[in-house]
């Protein structure tokens, strides 16, 4: 493969993240990689695509940056570029927690857990594992025995812990993310909320699934990834499919976005129940005028009404 796929990020003071926003996007346009960087005050964090030439020459140059001289690069090898277009914006934070008053992981975080550790830590009886991803990427893949917030957005995450806590208030915390960066702030969150004993995994999902001491072991399903991609294999040593069809509940690791354009909601479902269900998630979503799986099948709308009046049949029985 002559591409290759880099995560990462580095909480670290830049002071003028608009004007540092331009001039890398510039930096990244003239190396022809793809993918989308956020800068904050507070740092960057980035997920991008190019050919291992470009991309060893993009991380020579952070690593040559004062500021990002101790970025961490998580790598995957890629057929070609995993994003369409390449942007790099300005943000008023690296993850959109939205606390009143924020947490500086230099100040305030987890402990780190290695893979070996983090692994120890989940077939332990006294410690809980929590998820500080978002519902739709627990549902694809997660750690065996992990909870599952019920939350749409990390944004969430906080109010649904403090509804939960004396579930685990007492016990020791582990949590874990797609690359670290959720945990690193999460972590110290959960610290300051008066949680006694909390540890964090070290290089989120996608270090411990390239670890040769764990290999991904207890993983299970895929891991989301937010590009082209959708999703990426973790386990190596025993793999289970957990995803289920949005209709059906069979086994399934495809994901696709309702057709209706004012939902847009991510459901795992087959080719075959998409097409019966004309993309979207629901019956008012499949009947929705316009519908984005009609206009991309050139379903006519004599069809559709068919198609529509078979779901009908179909929810009644």
């Amino acid at each position: 493969m002559d591409y290759r796929v880099l995560l990462y990020y580095n909480y670290t003071t830049i002071e003028d993240p608009e004007a540092f926003a331009k001039e890398h996007l510039r930096f990244c346009k003239s190396l022809d990689l793809k993918g989308r960087i956020l800068v904050a005050n507070e740092g960057i964090n980035g997920t991008l695509s190019g050919t291992i030439e470009d991309t060893e020459k993009y991380m020579d140059a952070m690593l040559n940056d004062p500021r990002f001289k101790d970025t961490y690069f998580k790598m995957d090898d890629s057929e070609g570029h995993a994003f369409k277009k390449m942007f790099v914006r300005p943000r008023p934070e690296l993850v959109s927690l939205k606390l009143e008053d924020d947490i500086d992981p230099h100040e305030l975080t987890g402990k780190y857990l290695e893979p070996e550790a983090f692994k120890e830590a989940l077939l332990a009886d006294d410690t809980v594992v929590i998820d500080a991803r978002n519902d739709y990427e627990f549902d694809l893949g997660h750690f065996r025995g992990a909870i599952r917030p019920d939350i749409r957005s990390f944004r969430e995450l906080p109010q649904w812990i403090r509804d939960n806590k004396e579930q685990f208030m007492d016990k020791k915390v582990v949590t874990y993310c797609t690359g670290g960066i959720r945990c690193e702030k999460f972590s110290g969150w959960l610290v300051r909320e008066g949680f006694k004993d909390v540890a964090q995994l070290h290089g989120g999902i996608t270090a411990y699934g390239k670890d040769e001491a764990v290999r991904g072991e207890l993983w299970d399903g895929k891991m989301y990834v937010f590009d082209e991609r959708i999703s990426v294999e973790i386990n190596s040593v025993d793999k289970q499919i957990v995803g289920r069809d949005w209709f059906d509940g069979t086994p399934c690791e495809r994901y696709v976005n309702c057709a209706n354009p004012e939902c847009n909601r991510q459901i795992l479902c087959s080719e075959e129940n998409e097409a019966i269900h004309l993309g979207g998630c629901s019956y008012e979503c499949s009947a929705h005028p316009h519908n984005r799986y009609t206009e991309k099948h050139g379903i006519s709308e004599e069809e559709k009404a068919l198609r529509l009046e078979a779901l009908k049949v179909n929810e009644a029985v």
